[in-house]
């Protein structure tokens, strides 16, 4: 039965994360929860029960995703979905972000998804079966945002994690789906979940008009439902040959045409200049 799924997501307090535990709960699934704030987590979505158990985490420390690992393992003795939902935003120029503030989001956008994937991995070896859905964004599919390249680079790795470990897994019958979604109606964009630099550089305008169009225009009017998102994630994990890019929202859907075709025409336009570099035939 698919309700005997069991899941693990990690940053679960709150947006997309919270959003898809209350929904797998409500519909009977299995869930391990992790936050690095645990009374957060369970005033949200619950204290632990027969069905779901929430677990403090810190993603950036493989110790603490070990630890979690083996406590859902022990707890429902499987794992058969991971959601690599934990991370947060920077929107900062990239000469004006330190070195440090780059790196942080480095450590829990990317090197976070590493770590839970390597902990699941042994276990979706041994059962040869299971499903991983990094969550990007848009942005780790066009960075075109003034201040956003940082972030967006991060989700980049992302998806590119996510491809790398289809390919790699294929054999095991473990799939993977990169999550890339648009403008979601969550906390993302609110102080805590948004970070900024600590060093603002005046000169860079495009970049102090994109964080208060996102802080004052966007936050609160997001077009996206992250409970319609949660459904689709569900839909998803249930089908047997799940896809590897999968977009949500229809922001997400119209920027990525518009990246593809970006891309298509300045692929045809420089043409010659890319067909040029070969070794000439004798």
């Amino acid at each position: 039965m698919h309700t005997q799924k069991v899941w693990l997501v990690t940053g679960a307090s709150k947006g997309l994360g919270l959003a898809l535990v209350k929904k797998l709960l409500a519909e009977g699934y299995k869930v391990a929860a992790t936050s690095r704030n645990l009374p957060a987590l369970t005033r949200e979505a619950g204290a632990q029960s027969e069905n779901f158990l929430p677990i403090e985490t810190d993603v950036v420390n493989e110790q603490s995703v070990k630890e979690a690992v083996e406590k859902t393992i022990a707890h429902f003795q499987a794992i058969d979905v991971v959601v690599n939902n934990a991370g947060y935003g920077l929107l900062g120029a990239l000469e004006e972000l330190s070195d440090e503030e780059a790196r942080r989001c480095f450590d829990v956008n990317v090197f976070g998804v590493l770590n839970v994937t390597r902990q699941t991995m042994p276990h979706f070896r041994r059962q040869r079966s299971g499903h991983i859905f990094n969550i990007s964004s848009i942005g780790g599919y066009t960075a075109g945002f003034p201040g956003a390249g940082i972030y967006c680079a991060t989700k980049f790795a992302v998806a590119a994690l996510s491809e790398g470990l289809a390919a790699e897994a294929s054999d095991l019958n473990v799939k993977a789906t990169t999550v890339y979604p648009g403008y979601f109606r969550t906390n993302f964009l609110m102080q805590g979940s948004l970070q900024v630099p600590e060093n603002p550089i005046d000169d860079y305008k495009a970049a102090r008009a994109s964080l208060a169009f996102h802080q004052n225009e966007m936050n609160g009017r997001q077009p996206g439902d992250p409970d319609k998102a949660a459904a689709v994630l569900i839909k998803v994990s249930e089908e047997e040959n799940p896809p590897l890019h999968l977009f949500l929202g229809e922001d997400a859907y119209s920027r990525a045409h518009a990246k593809t075709e970006e891309v298509k025409k300045e692929l045809e336009q420089w043409k010659d200049y890319t067909l040029a570099t070969s070794f000439a035939v004798q």
